[in-house]
């Protein structure tokens, strides 16, 4: 496996690739040429005249529809019918003949009228769960209708109609139940909906307008689509409602992959595969909001053009392997220097810059192997200059860490300054703007990035002392640490943003004095700093959040202070540094931060470097 890799990728396989493309050319303007022609078929064919197809089989489709559609609104709509199902069974017995002869004649020209409509049922609304009297220009007798009782509760349509309270319910392809059953009654497509009084828009009976089935199975049947291809009708839900093959009618469309294709809305023609076996669909919504879809293996349509295809690939792989064996003769004297420069290039890889190629030919590769001397001889000088700007690039950026907190913290003490003269207490004004100059003297127009654990304290001595008098109360700051580790050499500022958060966030607003406690622990490389307060404490969805810094920054979570703190434990001790919040509502907070050696940093070169 690994020499096969190796052999794709050396020279004499590209040099074989040349061949490839040298000899093969005509065979692969032969395959566009096919490729465009096969194209053009299929779309022309297949796109163009199997859609057009479809558009006219739905616009025929939704024209019968429609037809259905218009009769059940005129019926719906027409008060004389309205009254003639509201007066039956009230008047005697000679008017109700002239109520049954009414409609009668109603029902006769509405199904005349169009080829399209089977029959027309109108139902009363029966007492409790039943309908009957039902009218129907094919039911006669003495007294031109019908009289019988259907359970409402048993005819899911009706249901269905109860809900829509006016709208059409379609159902699917069905023989007409209300005149026998059998392979020998009337084969329908009905379209339902309530009969309403429109005086008090009450209901008051069923309308049924059942379309001619067989008209409709024609114009799926006439269509034809490949030798095997096929028509059919499916509803919103993907269930079948037209098809050609009665007993499919009423089940949704098994195959997963053809009713994904249906159900989306965005595409007329599309691929799926059943059975192994890939097919072509074409679909057009229809008027009722059902969709016509058709079908067809795709074989049927490109069976000649795989043929033509196989014969071109045929023909390319002989082709192909004539241009190898071509390839190999050719190339073996050439592949010997090559192979040596990139032995040496792989020294180079190693690490090895010292190689240098001893390949003296007068061609192309010995013009390659003395670029390559030279440029390893640039590359050597260029490394040693990239680590020197590297080294002062990440040296700007500590720089850059340390100042960024530093606007942070004056805007804050100057806001304090400001409300004093506002509020025009001049003596804390004086006292805080004393404090202010001598924080600044003692610490922070001191140069260097890198300071003694001794001197970050002396700077939160004073900046408590600066806090204590803006918020108006006592802040104890207790130490527990030895005289070693007052030596420590730290990033400046490492410790105030914790000390500035304890203040304003735990003690400031729990309304009382507070307590800070310091700890510095020694724990042989590492040496760890305990920051704890006495005040409010963080809740378990904030402690969450700030223990994954980089997700907490990214949802901008994280305070300044934090963010100080992340960043100068990420530029200074990469790898060797880890802190950790644990805190108790009520008690206070503690923050642990553990460091190693700083890299580059001692107690003395650190801040000269700095």
């Amino acid at each position: 496996m690994i020499r096969t890799l190796r052999f794709f990728n050396r020279f004499v396989f590209k040099i074989i690739l040349v061949f490839l493309f040298v000899i093969l050319f005509p065979t692969f303007i032969l395959s566009l040429a096919f490729n465009m022609e096969s194209t053009s078929v299929v779309k022309k064919s297949v796109r163009e005249n199997t859609i057009q197809i479809a558009k006219q089989t739905a616009d025929s489709l939704s024209f019968i529809f429609k037809s259905g559609s218009d009769t059940s609104d005129f019926i719906f709509s027409s008060t004389d019918i309205q009254n003639a199902v509201l007066n039956i069974n009230k008047n005697e017995v000679e008017k109700q003949g002239q109520i049954f002869q009414y409609m009668n004649s109603i029902l006769n020209q509405v199904v005349y009228s169009n080829s399209f409509i089977e029959n027309v049922y109108v139902w009363k609304e029966g007492d409790s769960d039943w309908a009957g009297s039902i009218f129907s220009p094919y039911m006669y007798n003495t007294s031109m209708y019908k009289l019988i009782r259907v359970r409402a509760s048993d005819q899911e349509w009706i249901k269905e109609a109860k809900q829509k309270n006016g709208d059409l319910v379609w159902q699917e392809l069905q023989y007409d139940r209300l005149i026998g059953g059998g392979e020998n009654t009337d084969l329908i497509l009905p379209i339902g909906r309530v009969l309403k009084n429109y005086q008090d828009m009450k209901r008051i009976g069923y309308i049924q307008v059942n379309l001619n089935g067989r008209s409709i199975l024609n114009v799926l049947e006439q269509i034809q689509l490949g030798k095997t291809g096929k028509f059919f009708v499916v509803d919103s839900k993907g269930k079948i409602m037209i098809h050609p093959n009665l007993h499919l009618i009423n089940k949704r469309v098994e195959n997963k992959n053809l009713l994904n294709r249906i159900m989306e809305n965005d595409l007329s023609e599309f691929e799926y595969t059943l059975k192994g076996i890939s097919y072509y669909g074409v679909k057009q919504q229809l008027s009722n909001g059902w969709k016509i879809v058709g079908t067809v293996p795709v074989q049927e349509i490109t069976g000649p053009l795989e043929r033509l295809q196989t014969f071109i690939f045929l023909s390319s792989g002989f082709l192909a392997m004539l241009s190898i064996g071509i390839g190999l003769l050719m190339v073996r004297r050439i592949t010997k220097p090559i192979n040596q420069l990139t032995l040496d290039m792989q020294k180079v890889k190693n690490g090895d810059l010292t190689v240098r190629t001893n390949v003296r030919s007068k061609d192309e590769i010995g013009l390659l192997s003395q670029q390559f001397n030279s440029m390893l001889q640039e590359i050597e000088q260029l490394v040693d200059q990239v680590k020197e700007e590297q080294d002062e690039k990440l040296q700007a950026k500590l720089r850059a860490v340390m100042h960024r907190i530093h606007p942070h913290f004056l805007l804050n003490t100057l806001n304090m300054l400001w409300w004093f003269i506002k509020s025009d207490d001049k003596d804390r004004a004086s006292l805080c703007l004393k404090a202010l100059i001598r924080l600044l003297d003692s610490h922070m127009g001191k140069s260097g990035v890198m300071i003694t654990f001794k001197e970050e304290l002396d700077f939160l001595k004073k900046y408590i002392a600066i806090l204590e008098m803006r918020y108006e109360r006592t802040i104890l700051l207790e130490l527990d640490v030895d005289s070693e580790a007052m030596e420590l050499v730290i990033p400046r500022m490492l410790l105030q943003p914790l000390v500035e958060n304890a203040i304003f966030h735990g003690i400031v607003p729990k309304e009382s004095n507070g307590l800070i406690k310091i700890q510095v622990l020694t724990r042989g490389d590492y040496t760890e700093f305990i920051v704890s307060d006495n005040g409010l404490g963080i809740g378990e969805e904030k402690i969450k959040i700030l223990s994954q810094p980089e997700i907490a920054i990214a949802k901008g979570e994280m305070g300044i202070g934090l963010l100080h703190i992340y960043d100068t434990l990420r530029f200074y001790y990469a790898g060797s540094s880890k802190w950790m919040i644990t805190s108790t509502l009520g008690k206070g907070t503690t923050v642990r931060i553990l460091l190693g050696n700083p890299f580059a940093f001692n107690s003395q070169e650190g801040k000269r470097k700095a």
